[in-house]
């Protein structure tokens, strides 16, 4: 049974499900829909998205359990392999993937990414590199990659 938990972070409410010993949703939204109920791993999650937007850490180490076809997962294990810093596009995704002509499918993929950040579609950015859609907004999306990239610089 999945348990639901909210964490106030500097990008506002911070959802953290858990199924068991995995995440499968992490993810901001406006207000809790559910009374919160925190576990160990909800805690240890929120607490490194604090630290990732506090610059002090680049990846998660957290077991995660998103729900999904295997197309979605595909594109989720694509978005995982992109490194901090770096960007790529659906279309990238999709020629990493064997299918060039799947753009739009992966799109969609992302958009349904039920774990943000610790598989990070925020780093999926148009053709052009304009931003494209983000579920947490296009000022969150900003913020992250700009993050990254202040970071990432030498």
């Amino acid at each position: 049974m999945e348990r639901v938990a909210y964490y106030e972070t500097k990008l506002g409410t911070l959802l953290v499900g858990c199924d068991g010993d995995a995440v499968t949703q992490l993810c901001w939204v406006d207000e809790p829909a559910l009374p919160g109920d925190p576990t160990p791993l909800s805690d240890r999650a929120a607490e490194q998205v604090r630290r990732y937007l506090g610059g002090e850490r680049r990846a998660f180490d957290l077991p995660l359990a998103p729900r999904g076809t295997d197309f979605q997962h595909a594109v989720w294990q694509a978005l995982r392999r992109v490194p901090y810093g770096a960007t790529t596009t659906y279309g990238e995704i999709a020629a990493a993937l064997g299918r060039p002509a799947a753009a739009r499918a992966v799109g969609a993929a992302v958009g349904r990414n039920p774990i943000w950040l610790a598989i990070p579609c925020h780093r999926c950015v148009g053709k052009d590199g304009a931003l494209t859609g983000y579920a947490g907004g296009l000022e969150r999306k900003a913020f992250l990659l700009a993050l990254e990239q202040d970071r990432n610089a030498p």
